[in-house]
């Protein structure tokens, strides 16, 4: 069960198809949880592998539950999808306590928090036909988190670290803080709540405009090699699972023409009958579902929905032969490679008007006519397709605008809502913003290590809380950075080393400073001379990810940061073929007295003859020094 490939196309195909092998899944989905304690989320012959995210046997069952699909006990498949989304690991945790998972605590922290919002939208259609409004009414805000991660002044889902935005950003960069992707190719992700979406971004033209940068930008990633992004036009990447359904999101703003020529622009260039004729990863079997789907004339862009969004059909004839025993027939009139756009559709000779198909029209048999041109036609279609969430709406939390979460001297720090009706309640006391707050009207000036807290109130509705941490840097301490560190790898910038916030066990958070074929070489000015008898720097080592423990760690001290003079040597103790993450502090202890400190962290060059990477650069990743 390729679950994070193939709710997206193949399990909607299916139920159309095969739907009794779709009450199969599901039955095994429903064993798999009772025997292991779990509903599967990419599973492998008999094993959770884990390899992927979110929790999408949940859309599978949803999607399989409102299109009729039912044999199987739907009592069990909700308490079973509510064990899914009340765990505490991925990421969950954050996410259920603060709105959205930041990426100072957990890996590929957007992407998780759009398919976990997407999954909860799912469980709250459930319940609600299930009768049960206390689940319906928690989830359905939970489908809502996405807003938390909307960052208004770019029009792009963006990471956070704490509760300010991760930088700097670059929409083209891949990193950690998406799974396989960058932020272009996420940022559409919100199948179940496209209308709020094009109301955040401004409206029909503004998103459709958007939309058409997708396309059309420079078609070169930046930050890591990520070879599942394959498929490109402009930033869509049809060659990895996230962007297969933004092609057909013009239709949602009126625009069903270029959906119908986008479509049939991958269909045309991006398939082939070669033996490379797919553009990526089959992913058992989610890259030919989309062809299939959409070669017919439709597409599943939100698994749970009973409905189909209309494309541009590749064959002149398509007969789908239903278990029920109904035909369900679709044509295509005047096909050709010219004529992509769609004139006008009959269902069973009646004209239809709509730039959808509910999935009961195609069970019930019948034919679907699509009358081709080689011109857009813009009033072909009177009703467009609607995915929103508008009841139980939330309050998006406040986030930091501006603030450096390191400072010297001063910060000013500014505080803004996605909803900008609403007003900011905030604390820099440590109290509860709801009970103690301060409503927000100008900068907060901080001026030693601060805790804000916020939220947002409009009306009776108030957001989740935000806590942000400001830290004083001693006053006349400053770091001096020999080299480069990777930008996707920067934890905030130069001062990251000396700003007090120390990095986990897993490098994907954002906290610690990556060096790849380098040395770490920095020198910290204390401001004046000190007395001090202990210089420490950690070290992460994650051996799969290349990233590997300093050879060695000098450490050096001088009056006028010129001359130096060593004062101590720790050579690497920790094995380079552990596995997993190991942390470990470099550091001598005596007494000392100087101005300047100087540490040098040797990498070991090129990985090592046994690694999997033998012969590629190795990374060094560096956080907090410490003197005292």
């Amino acid at each position: 069960f390729s679950l994070w490939d193939t709710f997206r196309a193949t399990h909607p195909l299916f139920t159309i198809l095969q739907q009794k092998r779709t009450n199969d899944f599901i039955n095994t989905f429903l064993r798999q949880y009772e025997q292991g304690g779990r509903l599967p989320v990419w599973e492998l012959a008999a094993n959770e592998t884990d390899c992927m995210i979110g929790y999408h046997s949940v859309p599978v069952i949803v999607d399989a539950f409102v299109k009729g699909i039912r044999d199987y006990d739907s009592e069990l498949a909700l308490k079973a999808m509510l064990n899914s989304a009340n765990e505490d690991r991925y990421g969950l945790k954050y996410y259920k306590s603060l709105g959205y998972i930041p990426a100072s605590e957990e890996g590929e922290s957007v992407s998780k928090t759009l398919e976990y919002a997407y999954d909860d939208w799912c469980i709250a259609e459930f319940a609600k036909k299930m009768g049960d409004a206390d689940t319906y009414h928690k989830f359905i805000e939970r489908g809502q988190y996405w807003k938390n991660l909307y960052d208004p002044s770019t029009r792009f889902m963006r990471a956070k670290m704490g509760a300010g935005w991760f930088s700097p950003f670059d929409a083209r960069e891949v990193n950690f803080n998406y799974t396989e992707a960058n932020a272009w190719q996420y940022n559409f992700f919100v199948p179940h709540d496209v209308i709020t979406m094009v109301d955040y971004m401004g409206g029909d033209k503004s998103f459709a405009r958007f939309l058409d940068k997708l396309f059309t930008e420079n078609a070169s990633t930046t930050g890591r090699t990520q070879s599942d992004i394959t498929g490109l036009i402009g930033q869509y990447a049809h060659g990895n699972e996230p962007s297969h359904h933004m092609a057909y999101l013009y239709s949602y703003v009126d625009e069903p023409w270029n959906t119908q020529k986008y479509v049939k622009r991958i269909m045309n260039e991006l398939y082939s009958n070669r033996p490379d004729g797919l553009c990526g990863n089959e992913d058992c079997g989610q890259m030919s579902s989309w062809y299939v789907l959409s070669a017919m004339g439709f597409y599943s862009v939100t698994p749970g929905m009973d409905y189909y969004t209309l494309g541009s059909p590749m064959f002149d004839r398509v007969t789908i032969n239903l278990e029920n025993g109904n035909s369900f027939i679709i044509e295509a009139n005047d096909n050709d490679s010219e004529n992509v756009f769609v004139e006008s559709v009959l269902l069973n000779g009646k004209k239809y008007d709509k730039s959808f198909i509910n999935h009961s029209d195609i069970m019930n048999g019948g034919s679907f006519v699509f009358n081709m041109t080689d011109t857009p036609q813009k009033d072909c279609f009177k009703q467009s397709p609607v995915s929103v969430i508008d009841t139980s709406v939330i309050i998006p939390v406040p986030y930091i605008k501006e603030g450096a979460m390191t400072f010297k001297k001063s910060t000013e720090v500014v505080l803004e809502c996605m909803s900008v009706d609403a007003e900011i309640l905030y604390t820099i006391d440590g109290s509860d913003p709801i009970e103690e707050g301060v409503v927000y009207s100008r900068p907060i000036v901080v001026s030693s290590t601060t805790i804000v807290k916020a939220v947002a109130k409009q009306g009776n509705r108030i957001s989740k809380e935000i806590k942000a941490h400001f830290a004083l840097i001693p006053v006349g301490r400053s770091i001096k950075i020999e080299g480069e560190y990777a930008n996707q790898y920067s934890a905030g910038g130069d001062n990251a080393l000396i700003d007090g916030l120390r990095g986990g066990d897993d490098f994907k958070t954002g906290l610690w400073q990556g060096y790849q074929a380098q040395d770490v070489d920095v020198v910290i000015d204390l401001g004046d001379e000190k007395v001090y008898n202990k210089i420490s720097i950690g070290f992460l080592q994650d051996m799969k990810s290349w990233i590997m423990m300093p050879e060695m760690v000098s450490f050096y001290i001088s009056d006028d940061g010129k001359k130096f003079r060593k004062v101590g040597v720790e050579k690497n103790r920790v094995l380079l073929k552990e596995e997993g993450a190991v942390v470990h502090d470099f550091g001598i202890e005596k007494n000392m007295k100087s101005r300047y400190v100087k540490i040098v962290a040797n990498n070991i060059g090129v990985l090592p003859t046994w690694h999997l990477g033998a012969g590629h650069d190795a990374w060094l990743f560096a956080d907090e020094i410490i003197i005292e």
